[in-house]
Formats: C-alpha cells, sequence, structure tokens
C-alpha cells in the first residue's frame, strides 16, 4: 500500500504533539482512557480520541479531555445489528475507515491504541499515513482471555475473536511493531523483555495510580473495636478475581470476626457469587451487593469502608498486571488485603499497606482479615497505603512519563521524515 503522508497537526514548532487515542468501546466512560488523554491535554497537546457508538450519540462532541470522533450509525438496521457490525476487530472496515478519515481530518502526529483489539488497525494506518504507533497496554490481554477459557467462562463468539492462541499471535505482531509500548506495572514491562523480545528502551511504565490529591486528606481514627470491620471489593466480577474466595472466607469467620462485606460491581459470573452467597447462608448484614455504580459512586461507598480487598488469582493475568482498585483503596486511607498475585503483593508488601494472603486460600484469607481486624494495626496499613500514594504512586508522576513517551515518539517522526 503506498504511504499517504500527512501533515503534522502541530508542525513540532515547540508545540506538544496533536495524538489521536484509539479506543474500541463506547465513550465516555473509561477511567485510563479520560486520564491518559485528559494528562495529555493538560501537557498542551490538541488529543482527538476515536471510539465506537453504539449508543448512536453525536458524531463528534469536544469535551475538556479530548474531541471524541464516533463512528457513524448504520441507523436503519437498528440498534442491536449496528452494535454487533460494529465489534472491534482488526479487519472490520467500520473501523479502517473511521480511523483514516479521523486521521485526514485531524492530522495527528501519534497515534495511541488503548490494548490489541485494533491495535493491528492502528498499525497499518501508521504506515498508511507515515505516523507513529504507540500501544497503550492496560492489561495482558492474551492472558485475560485464557484465565476465562481456563474458568470454562467462555462463550461461542469468544473463538471466533478472544482465541488465546489467535490473541497471543496478535499481541506478539503488535509490540514488535509498535513504537512505544505503555504498560502499567514493571512485572508487564518484563514479560514483554522476557517472552517476546521488546527492547526495554521502548517500553515505559505508565501506572493506573490516582491524583496525589485524593491521598491528601487526613488519615481517620481508629475504628471503635467494637464495631463491624467494613470490608470492601470493588471491580469486575470474574471468577479468576477470586470473589468466589472471599465469599468463602466470609463463611469462615462466623465466631472469629465481626466483619461486613460490600461488593460494588457486575460481571459475566455475578450470578454465580450471588448462588455461591446463597449456599452459604450468608445473610444480607454479612454480605452486601451493591451492583454497578458509576465510578465516583463507586469511590464514595469504598472510602466508607476499613478495608479494601483485591482476591485475583495469582494466574499469569494477575501476575503481570495490577488493578486501579489497589491504588484507590490506598488513596481513600483502606487498609488492603491482597493475594499473592506478584505486582500488587510487591506494592502492599513495601509500602506496608496492609496484608498478603494465598492465592485461592480461603482460610489464609479469612485469617488476613482478622489481623486487621485489630483497629490499630487496620490504620497503621492505612496510614502507610495513603502516604505511598502521596509520596510515589499518583497520577501527576505517571502524567509525567506519558507526556515524555509521546514527546518523544513524536521527535523520532520528525527525524525521519527530515
Amino acid at each position: 500500500m503506498q504511504q499517504q503522508r500527512v501533515e503534522s497537526g502541530s508542525e513540532h514548532s515547540g508545540c506538544a504533539p496533536r495524538v489521536l487515542y484509539v479506543w474500541d468501546d463506547d465513550y465516555p466512560w473509561d477511567v485510563r482512557t479520560e486520564k491518559v488523554c485528559a494528562a495529555l491535554t493538560t501537557h498542551g497537546s490538541d488529543v482527538h480520541l476515536v471510539a465506537r457508538n453504539t449508543r448512536w450519540g453525536p458524531r463528534t462532541e469536544r469535551l475538556a479531555e479530548a474531541t471524541v470522533h464516533r463512528m457513524t450509525p448504520w441507523r436503519a438496521l437498528g440498534k442491536r445489528v449496528d452494535g454487533a457490525l460494529a465489534f472491534p476487530a482488526f479487519f472490520n472496515p467500520r473501523w479502517v475507515s473511521l480511523l483514516a478519515e479521523t486521521i485526514r481530518a485531524v492530522k495527528p502526529d501519534v497515534l495511541i491504541v488503548r490494548d490489541l483489539p485494533l491495535c493491528p488497525t492502528a498499525l497499518n494506518a501508521g504506515r498508511r499515513f507515515g505516523l507513529p504507533v504507540i500501544l497503550d497496554m492496560a492489561e495482558n490481554y492474551p492472558a485475560l482471555v485464557r484465565s476465562n477459557w481456563e474458568a470454562k467462562r467462555h462463550t461461542v463468539l469468544d473463538y471466533a475473536v478472544r482465541n488465546p492462541a489467535a490473541v497471543s499471535a496478535v499481541e506478539r505482531y503488535c509490540v514488535q511493531r509498535v513504537d512505544r509500548t505503555l504498560v502499567v506495572i514493571e512485572e508487564s514491562g518484563d514479560r514483554l523483555v522476557r517472552d517476546l523480545g521488546v527492547p526495554a528502551d521502548r517500553i515505559d511504565v505508565v501506572g493506573n495510580t490516582p491524583p496525589r490529591a485524593r491521598a491528601e486528606h487526613a488519615p481517620r481514627p481508629p475504628r471503635d473495636a467494637s464495631s463491624p470491620l467494613e470490608v470492601a471489593y470493588l471491580g469486575i466480577f470474574e471468577i479468576p478475581r477470586g470473589i468466589g474466595d472471599v465469599l468463602e472466607a466470609m463463611a469462615r469467620l462466623r465466631g472469629r470476626a465481626k466483619v461486613r462485606l460490600t461488593l460494588v460491581g457486575d460481571g459475566r459470573d455475578m450470578t454465580i457469587f450471588r448462588e455461591q452467597a446463597r449456599r452459604l447462608a450468608l445473610t444480607d448484614d454479612e454480605v452486601s451487593f451493591r451492583g454497578f455504580l458509576v465510578h465516583d459512586d463507586a469511590l464514595a461507598v469504598v472510602a466508607k469502608a476499613d478495608v479494601g480487598i483485591v482476591p485475583h488469582r495469582a494466574v499469569e493475568a494477575w501476575n503481570t498486571t495490577i488493578p486501579n482498585k489497589l491504588f484507590d483503596y490506598m488513596a481513600a486511607g483502606l487498609a488492603v488485603i491482597t493475594s499473592d498475585a506478584a505486582p500488587a503483593a510487591r506494592v502492599v508488601r513495601t509500602t506496608g499497606a496492609g496484608e498478603v494472603f494465598r492465592s485461592g486460600d480461603a482460610s489464609e484469607l479469612a485469617d488476613a482479615i482478622v489481623r486487621l481486624a485489630d483497629p490499630a494495626r487496620c490504620a497503621a496499613a492505612a496510614a502507610a497505603g495513603q502516604r505511598a500514594i502521596r509520596d510515589r504512586y499518583h497520577w501527576e508522576q505517571d502524567a509525567s512519563t506519558l507526556a515524555a513517551a509521546v514527546s518523544l515518539v513524536a521527535r523520532g517522526r520528525d527525524v525521519a521524515v527530515a
């Protein structure tokens, strides 16, 4: 295919690069997408975002963090069929067309593509228009797909579009061709270097951290020892994320400690966990399923707890990525209990933010909860976690790394076409 050179949007005359971010779902909303786009806007970039449009929103919309360019809906087909035909597969001509027409319109300097599904599409567009491509690897996508297959929770559609072997092949193809890869934790970068041969100097860690201001409130006083210990889980409800282990631990705690569990979120395995809670005879006073809440409301509910839990199974997926919830808990002033999935366990141990239990072991998890039922111990862990957010694990630091990486890639484009 003949390269169609687009003129630079910023012309690199001292301006921050113009960025086009490729997001494979409806927008708004996604927490990392918003953070990345807002950070680049704050650093002076003109940021544009291409997105799916199953809700049939306006084709173009200016938001504070970016200008959104949505797929043109095929209204005559109805929302269900239109949405199915907008599936984010790299070979989908609707995505190829949307990306090409947006590039021609906004003349970006850099493409950033979120995760694997549309990375080959972005790479093809990069070659076609002479643009560098950055992969924003928010998770170990092949391992997450594999963990759902191993839990027997895959669907018929997964055989076609989320087959573990095919996804792994796409990842290998992409990471060896993008100009730079952003990962959320050091262990993810180590995997790319060790297993896929990506040069370490083409990888940047841009974590899923909160803004420092969220941790700049006074630590709460230790709770009254006579009150129940409030434990919270925030996130997606899937078997590999270990929610079943938390429910089993709650049943084991009867007679040992007064504990109340609040579960916030939804997911493909929610009915399994509700049935498990019924089978364990856990009452509404012991376990509360709050369901999906918008992000700010979810954080507000979690902030009322004493302990936040990260029960994810220590499989490849969670040994090479880290969930937002860990840092959200720490910023909110909660002590943390995590499984021994490598990144989360490392952060909790090195910061003193809480307790670590052996993945899949409900008895060890129950013991960890009992230890944090001690008000002084819980308060000390919570204060250590908050301090770590203020000192190290905050978005201001990650945003600077992000902006530097994007500028470096854009400067490389200048050299390449000089």
